[in-house]
């Protein structure tokens, strides 16, 4: 059984300077299972509460350009555990994720998005009256177990600039279902630091999308003694979403195509490209000069594929 959350990815400074700020990527991509990502750190963790439960398949979902799938069937696959996702049928189109979900194995229920949950709840009662302990998880490790992963990545973040002696004052990051961003900002809130972290929306629009990351803040502050926080302390960023999930332009293309040839890291245009493109524009249009930036590259590396043709 693949178990832990200890890897600790390497922080590099990029040699690009925008806006005269020097800037830093955290590589999460790094972590050396299934392309890594944030996915992976959630999902370990989810898959240490799946063994501490004792149950014995797998309910999860997501779009078929999911990094979580992608890792969830991966180690479901790995420890042979029957895993089965339920996949929107506006979101199901061809994309290395989704082939490789298929390779893996699992079961893929595809359904209209208004009937996700409905089929959810279907899937986990076959599974039950079939003699089974479904596990589920929601998609992109949403809850307390994921936010915990990202406590822990800004410890991470602390140590090293205790050992680099520098400070960050920003740190960006693609945002999707918000338990990456709700981890980092309990992990400042718990260390009581003073950086700002910038989530980058992917797909999810305002108020909704702040919504969704301060709920997930408060739930796991409540859970460790600590009063809950207001919408002040989220910044999350819809400016950069274009038309919605998985769209992308020239523009995002071109920062995919910079920052491969420039420092030899591949960005995709789901996640990572739209993000670091949506940071490098947010960074012009809020004049942020002479500052220590971090991104961190939350994975995604398969679906840079998806694009190499248009670079």
């Amino acid at each position: 059984m693949i178990l832990g959350n200890n890897y600790v990815t390497p922080i590099q400074q990029l040699g690009e300077k925008f806006n005269n700020n020097n800037l830093f990527m955290k590589r999460e991509d790094l972590i050396p299972f299934s392309f890594g990502g944030n996915k992976v750190r959630k999902a370990l963790l989810f898959f240490q509460d799946f063994i501490e439960k004792d149950a014995n398949c797998i309910v999860t979902y997501g779009a078929s350009s999911s990094n979580h799938c992608r890792i969830i069937a991966n180690i479901a696959s790995a420890n042979k555990i029957p895993c089965f996702i339920i996949c929107p049928s506006e979101s199901s189109y061809q994309t290395t994720n989704k082939k490789m979900v298929e390779l893996f194995g699992a079961s893929i229920i595809h359904c209209s998005i208004s009937k996700v949950s409905d089929t959810i709840n279907k899937q986990i009662n076959e599974l039950i009256a079939d003699g089974y302990k479904p596990y589920f998880i929601e998609g992109g490790g949403h809850g307390n177990i994921g936010t915990q992963a990202y406590v822990k990545v800004f410890e991470e973040i602390l140590e090293y600039e205790k050992t680099s002696q520098m400070q960050f004052d920003y740190i960006f990051h693609a945002s999707g279902t918000g338990t990456t961003q709700a981890g980092l900002i309990c992990g400042k809130l718990l260390s009581n630091d003073e950086k700002k972290i910038v989530g980058i929306s992917n797909a999810r629009k305002n108020p909704y999308g702040s919504k969704v990351i301060l709920e997930s803040v408060n739930d796991y502050m409540v859970k460790v003694d600590r009063p809950p926080i207001d919408y002040s302390q989220i910044i999350f960023i819809d400016d950069y979403i274009l038309d919605g999930y998985g769209t992308y332009n020239h523009s995002v293309l071109e920062i995919i195509k910079k920052i491969l040839i420039t420092e030899g890291i591949p960005l995709d245009s789901t996640y990572t490209g739209k993000a670091f493109w949506g940071m490098t524009e947010y960074i012009q249009q809020n004049n942020i000069i002479n500052k220590n930036i971090l991104f961190i590259h939350t994975g995604g590396t398969p679906l840079f594929f998806n694009v190499l043709e248009e670079l």
